[in-house]
């Protein structure tokens, strides 16, 4: 950078009021831990523009605390959180599949195990705005990635009012709950998006909220059925086991899941063997005092039939089946929903398309 650059940009740039501008956030009780952007109202407009959609057009209202997210409200905390413009119309969808999901019209923002929302991105949309779909999917570092989850939790907390140690319940909550938005690695998967599977084709978005995500880390075997085994295993542990059955999905690596589709599997296929393989004993779910389950609700009970097979999952159909990763190790994550998912994606609808 030149000293001439350097002396115009500083004649432009104000960093003392940037400071006061983000302090002042920080003081209106707007942020959620980090700095953020100021929304002024050349940026809102163009944030307003990107989305194509009235200002005053009301998106979700929750009842309990009857309050309505607004096209509106969802920009401003959209270009606060640190979003493009163009980002918008994937926040947008977003925040459709998200109030397209029962739990999220309940109590799932305040629930007790402060769920994360996973988001999960398809089309050429990903490439056009550099969302992450490969290397450290799950992690830091990519704008896009980081930003269009940030403003969900932005609106949460700023619309709804749903704030920690106020309306918000969460016993330890999760240390993703607002960072979890992928793109799918659609160049290395197998089969077909997954947003196109479900019955939307090009860019769409796909979201439920998650109680946690746990790793599996096979690398050495070549063996479909032991892979899945591993999977099975770790989808069927009692520790997040609360009613009678619970559910999951499964984000999967370029190799797992090519290693998958060559011995024949397809995104079906693999769904329906880890439905029919997780779960525990009754013995096992009786050991951790899980074995009854009357009224939805696990507990101890009698300990009747302690080689009975209970399966963790119900419905095959209910899983999300995903790719995305790189194809350096055989490192794939299992996604536990916070109670059900919706299996709706939502179009991207960008401006001019």
């Amino acid at each position: 950078m030149t000293a001439a650059r350097t002396e115009a940009d500083a004649r432009v740039l104000d960093p003392v009021a940037a400071q006061q501008a983000i302090e002042y956030a920080y003081e209106q009780g707007w942020s959620d831990g980090l700095p953020l952007v100021p929304a002024t109202q050349d940026l809102l407009d163009r944030f307003l523009a990107a989305g194509g959609r009235p200002a005053d057009e009301a998106l979700s209202h929750l009842k309990q605390v009857d309050r309505t997210v607004t096209v509106e409200l969802l920009a401003i905390n959209a270009a606060m959180a640190g979003c493009r413009p163009e980002y918008f119309p994937v926040v947008l969808a977003a925040w459709a599949a998200l109030a397209a999901e029962r739990t999220t019209a309940g109590g799932g923002w305040q629930s007790t195990s402060g769920p994360a929302p996973l988001i999960i991105v398809n089309g050429p949309i990903r490439e056009e705005l550099g969302f992450n779909s490969t290397g450290g999917v799950f992690g830091p570092g990519f704008r896009a990635n980081a930003t269009v989850a940030r403003a969900i939790g932005l609106t949460v907390r700023n619309a709804y009012g749903i704030r920690p140690h106020e309306l918000e319940q969460a016993t330890q909550g999760l240390p993703g709950r607002w960072s979890i938005c992928l793109a799918e690695n659609e160049e290395e998967s197998p089969w077909a998006p997954l947003a196109e599977d479900l019955g939307v084709a090009g860019n769409a978005v796909t979201s439920t909220l998650l109680r946690t995500s746990e790793f599996v880390d096979n690398r050495h075997t070549a063996d479909p059925e032991q892979l899945l085994a591993d999977f099975a295993d770790t989808i069927g542990r009692s520790g997040p086991w609360i009613f009678k059955n619970a559910m999951a999905g499964v984000v999967l690596c370029p190799e797992h899941a090519n290693l998958l589709a060559r011995a024949g599997f397809s995104r079906a296929d693999v769904a329906a063997w880890l439905a029919e393989h997780s779960g525990r004993t009754t013995g096992q779910l009786a050991a951790v005092g899980k074995d009854h389950s009357a009224e939805g609700v696990r507990f101890p009970g009698d300990n009747a039939e302690p080689e009975h097979f209970q399966r963790t999952i119900a419905d095959p159909a209910s899983m999300i089946v995903a790719v995305a990763g790189s194809r350096n190790a055989g490192i794939s994550m299992v996604v536990r929903y916070f109670a059900d998912w919706s299996g709706q994606p939502v179009a991207i609808t960008t401006k001019g398309r």
